[in-house]
């Protein structure tokens, strides 16, 4: 199931423009704004549409929602022009469905794996064919809450063989990506990357400032991804 593609990259949670723009420049292929108002991070769709001008051709805007009705994935669209809908919450097939219906936008959803070895008993295979018409599946760890909590689950628990596009995300970080991307591309049809907190900010006693990336962290992960894509490419096992 391997292909010898170049691992897309997401980088979510943006709320500044400065840090739109260092994460299209740094090679970015996605840009998320989160759209559940008991994120850190969330943006209103307001806000969410005024940074997402700042894109250039071919970096995709990404909005995810949480349990958001139909109606309102509808309104969300139709004012981001070009934008995928990640679905973060408890959404059915047929919710995802209606609600990207209208507008014939592409669409995720987000598989919540259980952490430690609980990971072994999420029937990620069934979850896939559950969603068929997404375009990928995203993987973050289940925890307390939505939208993401900047955790990882253990990756070599996941079944070795799914049918579909995942993106794996939660908790990754420029030191562990890699890793990640060796263990779960085999694993699947192909691979992207999504990363929020590992990019972001500090302040001066070394707490996470929500929303708020660090360029270099950006550019470190960015590199970190491509190293990734050149050790497989370069592996005596292909």
């Amino acid at each position: 199931m391997t292909f010898h593609t170049r691992t897309r990259i997401k980088i979510c949670g943006l709320t500044r423009e400065e840090d739109v723009d260092a994460a299209v420049a740094a090679g970015a292929d996605a840009i998320g704004f989160v759209l559940y108002a008991k994120s850190p991070r969330a943006v209103s769709i307001e806000r969410a549409a005024e940074l997402a001008k700042r894109l250039p051709p071919f970096v995709t805007p990404v909005l995810l929602v949480v349990n958001t009705t139909a109606t309102e994935v509808i309104a969300v669209c139709a004012m981001i022009p070009g934008a995928t809908v990640q679905f973060h919450g408890d959404e059915s097939p047929q919710d995802c469905h209606l609600a990207t219906l209208e507008s014939k936008r592409p669409w995720m959803r987000a598989a919540r794996i259980p952490l430690g070895d609980g990971a072994a008993s999420f029937d990620l295979v069934q979850f896939a064919n559950d969603y068929s018409n997404a375009q990928a599946i995203l993987l973050d760890a289940h925890v307390d809450g939505f939208g993401g909590g900047g955790k990882a689950f253990n990756w070599s628990l996941l079944p070795p063989s799914v049918n579909a596009h995942l993106v794996l995300s939660g908790g990754l970080t420029p030191a562990n990506v890699g890793d990640g991307i060796a263990q779960v591309r085999p694993r699947c049809k192909t691979l992207a990357v999504d990363v929020s907190s590992g990019v972001e900010a500090v302040d001066a006693q070394g707490k996470p400032l929500r929303g708020i990336k660090d360029p270099i962290k950006i550019r470190q992960f960015v590199a970190a991804v491509r190293a990734a894509d050149n050790l497989r490419i370069h592996s005596p096992a292909d």
